[in-house]
């Protein structure tokens, strides 16, 4: 499989979104409110729509379903966990850090669903489904945390009012209850989706600065390293500890090697923090991704 082919179009999209906003008139000013409309309107709809999609068995799935969820809580504390590591924890910006850890465990889910259909046909789509599901959830909380903390916001109250955990939380009761989007809708809600994904691409292009990221060399190295070799030698481990069959392993490695969530920008701006480096970072991100996939699927599978 080319995986730099899969990952072209993002990283694409990233690049036109940079070079639209530095040399033509389409300038921060407009790039600002296409970041509140993919925020607040177009990935919540994307994110309903992906979660209701396919029915969800957790029963089924008890142990892919383990294997995700001990995956992410293991990323996640291990990205909070840098400001504590030995010479690089004194040197981090905690500000910074609670913008940035998100990178170090969210994923990019079209990449995700796009590669679980190549590499495991519908099996491997609903396996994907199940992990998306179950995992969104606790990403979110994960990634919105630092930064309701450290901004001095109340936890509980950003959450309740995130649209993107709305969406998610909306979206898994109506799959568990059997609900799906009408026939009539899906083609419009499937184009509120494309759109969500090319737009939320090209805004995190559009507030890029790669001079940013020479600000902090060490806490991007962590975080990058963490979601590009440490998810996916995890992610083995894990499918070892719950006895994963070679589809389910296949699947998990994949989810552990994918780049990151696009959106991390644009919830790190929207919150008020540090969008720029974060959009250097999903850039990066995406970048290593043609590494980390090869590394997972041929490497450790």
């Amino acid at each position: 499989m080319n995986f730099a082919e899969l990952l072209f179009p993002d990283f694409s999209l990233i690049l036109f979104g940079y070079l639209l906003c530095r040399f033509t008139a389409l300038d921060r000013g407009v790039w600002s409110q296409v970041e509140r409309v993919v925020y607040y309107v177009l990935f919540p709809v994307l994110l309903f729509q992906a979660i209701v999609r396919s029915p969800l068995d957790l029963a089924a799935a008890s142990s892919l379903v383990g294997a995700a969820l001990s995956l992410g809580v293991a990323a996640i504390l291990l990205n909070y966990s840098i400001p504590h590591w030995p010479w690089l924890g004194r040197h981090v910006d905690r500000r910074l850090h609670a913008a940035s850890a998100q990178v170090g465990f969210r994923f990019n889910s079209f990449i995700a669903l796009a590669l679980a259909e190549r590499l495991a046909g519908p099996p491997g789509l609903l396996m994907i489904a199940v992990i998306i599901g179950v995992c969104v959830p606790l990403f979110n909380v994960g990634a919105v945390w630092p930064m309701a903390r450290h901004g001095g916001q109340g936890f509980l109250r950003e959450l309740v009012r995130n649209p993107l955990i709305i969406a998610t939380a909306s979206g898994l009761a109506a799959n568990l209850a059997g609900l799906t989007v009408p026939a009539w809708l899906e083609p419009s809600v499937s184009r509120i989706g494309q759109a969500s994904l090319a737009l939320g691409l090209m805004a995190a292009g559009a507030g890029m600065q790669f001079g940013s990221l020479m600000q902090a060399k060490g806490l991007g190295a962590a975080v990058l390293g963490i979601k590009h070799l440490g998810m996916p030698l995890m992610a083995l481990g894990f499918a070892h500890l719950f006895g994963l069959d070679p589809t389910q392993t296949t699947v998990l490695l994949m989810f552990s090697a994918v780049p990151t969530a696009s959106s991390c920008y644009v919830l790190a701006a929207r919150m008020g923090y540090n969008g720029p480096y974060v959009a250097g970072l999903v850039t990066l991100s995406t970048v290593l991704g043609v590494l980390s996939l090869p590394f997972a699927l041929g490497v450790l599978s």
